[in-house]
């Protein structure tokens, strides 16, 4: 009994030993994870403060801050060298990037010296790649590897690096308050996807078309610089230039952040709709103008663009934002795409309903699967003569003295309707605004703007304001 009793005591004291082991091994432990989380929280902190400084403490970006890569081809570039005519601002080397070609146009065919136009690079030798899509072009690797080739430039001070094609057109002072949203610090890549969910379906949802233009943040074109030659192997197969450069920022880990003021335009004939539909964002760029009708009637493809830009070089932020008025007394309903058409509708339409973008337009592969699907809301054309809208296309927009910018839009078309009987003797609405300079917090949180139908002062002309809505203001039918 005794053994067993003095057994029974030193067990008990083991026991009380291994507690209190327990007890200071998890004090010390604990005391030396805290230290450890300390200290990554210290440098963690260090960090934040470094990468995440506030973009107020640098200088605003400006167009000086970025690098355009432009693909082209020397079948190509000459006649669309008009387009970059219409976008590139050449006034004291405002603007930098390369057109990159396959090989040198004729002197006639581009002169060196035209300050009007960009920089033309030839493209490096892209060979040694294996490129095995049937029946795709393997220049597309070529294209691809701008994004590789424009970082070798070298330039200094650059912020973002913008990428698109020979046939698109870009609105420069709308991406550089649009990118400003950004931290260029960052990894971004910025765009938007097609029109066409058949587009989307088959090469990516979360791809930026290159056609409408993407841009890339310095800080990650850098980087993706150095690899992409790598990933340009493990993709043989893939069809286009977009498609290598979304693999491998995906590959980098890296997501695309969507802005739907880019604009791939996969569509045919009449745009229309979609012009004057657009989203509550700035207009970034347009592609793909020679596979659609001129957007203003009787005129050509290059001066109806001239003619928007006129507009844009007036107002650019305001350029194509869908306001919409009722007015009471013959329950119209006014549709504004400031700086390119105004819509009246004969009849009171709920605001959801106007805001869909109507097919004017066709499918990119109509007798392909998903024909006649899009990646936004659509309203099907109207054929009743009773709901089709009159529509009055701009003229010209003038700023004046006090600020004010009045913008004048003529009568395009008629149709025979009763119900538009008061609209007979229509023939030009006036539409006034103030230039709009949006904030980054207004980009980031964006509202539609409201207007208002002046008392007429003649049968024959309509006057509008534009103006931003009050807090609790509603846009609805009366």
């Amino acid at each position: 009994m005794l053994l067993l009793h003095t057994n029974t005591k030193t067990h008990s004291l083991k026991n009380f030993i291994l507690v209190i082991s327990s007890f200071c091994g998890t004090y010390i432990l604990a005391s030396v994870l805290l230290l450890g989380t300390s200290k990554i929280l210290e440098v963690h902190s260090s960090l934040q403060q470094d990468v995440f400084e506030p973009l107020t403490l640098f200088e605003p970006t400006t167009v000086d801050h970025f690098v355009f890569g432009i693909a082209s081809s020397k079948a190509s570039w000459p006649k669309r060298k008009e387009y970059a005519k219409l976008w590139w601002k050449s006034n004291n080397n405002q603007m930098r990037g390369c057109v990159f070609v396959d090989s040198l146009p004729s002197q006639k065919e581009h002169a060196s010296n035209d300050t009007t136009l960009p920089p033309l690079c030839v493209s490096e030798d892209t060979s040694r790649f294996r490129y095995t899509y049937r029946g795709g072009l393997r220049s597309a690797i070529r294209v691809a590897r701008v994004v590789k080739e424009v970082v070798a430039l070298n330039h200094s001070d650059v912020k973002w690096y913008v990428f698109g094609d020979d046939d698109t057109i870009f609105f420069p002072e709308n991406l550089v308050k649009t990118l400003s949203k950004y931290d260029h610090r960052l990894w971004y890549y910025v765009g938007a996807i097609s029109e066409s969910m058949k587009q989307n379906w088959f090469f990516s949802f979360g791809m930026a078309y290159g056609g409408g233009g993407f841009a890339i943040s310095s800080s990650l074109a850098k980087v993706l610089a150095k690899v992409f030659d790598s990933c340009i192997e493990r993709y043989p197969y893939l069809y286009g230039s977009d498609a290598r450069v979304y693999s491998c920022l995906t590959e980098l880990g890296v997501a695309l952040t969507l802005e739907p003021g880019f604009h791939q335009v996969d569509l045919q004939g009449n745009i229309f709709g979609l012009l004057a539909a657009h989203p509550v964002t700035p207009l970034l760029s347009l592609h793909h103008l020679e596979s659609t009708n001129p957007i203003f009637p009787n005129m050509t493809t290059t001066k109806a663009l001239q003619h928007l830009l006129e507009a844009a070089n007036v107002d650019s932020q305001r350029l194509l934002q869908q306001t919409v008025c009722y007015h009471k007394q013959f329950s119209w309903t006014i549709s504004v795409s400031w700086g390119y058409a105004i819509q009246v509708f004969p009849n009171n339409m709920p605001l959801p309903d106007v805001l869909k973008v109507q097919e004017t337009f066709k499918e990119w592969m109509p007798k392909k699967a998903l024909a006649g699907a899009y990646s936004f809301n659509t309203r099907p054309l109207q054929h009743n003569p009773s709901k089709i809208p009159i529509i009055f296309y701009l003229v010209n927009v003038s700023s004046g003295e006090d600020g004010i910018i009045i913008s004048n839009y003529k009568k395009s078309f008629q149709y025979g309707s009763n119900k538009m009987s008061s609209l007979q003797k229509m023939e030009v609405i006036k539409v006034f605004t103030n230039k709009l300079d949006l904030s980054i917090k207004q980009m980031q949180a964006p509202r539609r703007h409201c207007c208002d139908v002046l008392p007429s002062r003649a049968s024959d002309q309509m006057e509008i304001t534009v103006r931003e809505c009050k807090d609790d203001e509603l846009i609805y039918m009366h």
